[in-house]
């Protein structure tokens, strides 16, 4: 959010989609307003509220169809565990700019299947992604490594459950 009105400025005809609710599913909420709210009251006048919207919980089939229509995914994680989100825009081809932070250095190579910035460096995110929308057919080969990165490592029936399995069948043996 707080990046929202340099991305704004450096791309005049670009469209935010924010999805999620206002809950608190991991981490600390804050006392007596959410979130948005206090992002909004720090940065709100800055932003066009016509170009930023706040779609909540959309539906998975909705979500993916955002993902492979958006120039950019941005994944922010101030380490935490890594969201089964960001694995879903890597699959769907969207490219991810991710926070630097180890969660998610397990899986993005930076400028290779995706983008990494300091989660704090909200200049350096906008300067990714402001690039990212200007040369959104340049994007093509980082598209198709996020997917590929995610069909290599991440596919339940070649690796995941396999796995699962084994780990079910040693805990048996």
């Amino acid at each position: 959010m707080r990046s929202l009105p340099d991305l704004l400025r450096a791309r005049p005809h670009a469209e935010v989609l924010i999805l999620g609710g206002d809950s608190v599913s991991y981490g600390q909420g804050l006392l007596n307003m959410t979130w948005r709210q206090a992002l909004l009251e720090e940065v709100g006048s800055q932003l066009d509220l016509k170009r930023v919207h706040f779609l909540g919980k959309i539906p998975y089939t909705n979500f993916l169809k955002m993902l492979q229509i958006s120039s950019a995914h941005i994944y922010l994680t101030y380490p935490f565990i890594l969201s089964w989100s960001m694995l879903e825009a890597m699959a769907a081809g969207c490219v991810v700019v991710g926070s630097r932070t180890a969660p998610v250095e397990e899986v993005i190579l930076d400028q290779e299947n995706g983008y990494l910035v300091d989660f704090f460096d909200t200049d350096a995110l906008v300067r990714i992604v402001a690039s990212i929308c200007s040369a959104r057919e340049s994007q093509a080969q980082i598209r198709l490594a996020a997917r590929q990165t995610i069909l290599d490592k991440f596919d339940l029936k070649r690796h995941c459950l396999p796995k699962q399995i084994a780990l079910l069948e040693q805990g048996i043996n």
